[in-house]
């Protein structure tokens, strides 16, 4: 005898799927908002474009085989505290080197 789908189950996993699919919306809301404030440092510190801004942010990234967001995230931390990875700085020196030239505050006199 064929058992008949339980309609109470498809239920569950529907509500166990979009639980799923909110909780990755609000991670990629986050995610978007930290790339988002690091542009916005790149374009301040650089005097670039927003799209500038990206493309750094983006070159630091694949430079240093950092994932984006966290690059972002290590950007932000330098804005509240001062401390910057120096690999990270270098990559963000040279990536706003090939737009113009700038000095990143704090960072060592050549």
């Amino acid at each position: 005898m064929a058992q008949v789908p339980d309609e109470s189950d498809d239920g569950s996993e529907r509500g166990v799927e979009l639980e799923a699919e909110v909780d990755q919306l609000k991670e990629a809301v986050v995610s978007h908002a930290v790339v988002d404030q690091a542009i916005g440092m790149v374009v301040a510190l650089g005097r670039v474009t927003p799209e500038q801004g990206w493309e750094v942010l983006k070159e630091v990234s694949q430079h240093t085989n950092i994932k984006l967001r966290h690059v972002a995230e290590l950007i932000l931390i330098w804005g509240r505290d001062g401390r910057m990875p120096s690999e990270i700085r270098v990559e963000l020196e040279e990536a706003l080197e090939r737009l113009g030239p700038t000095q990143i505050p704090g960072s060592p006199q050549e």
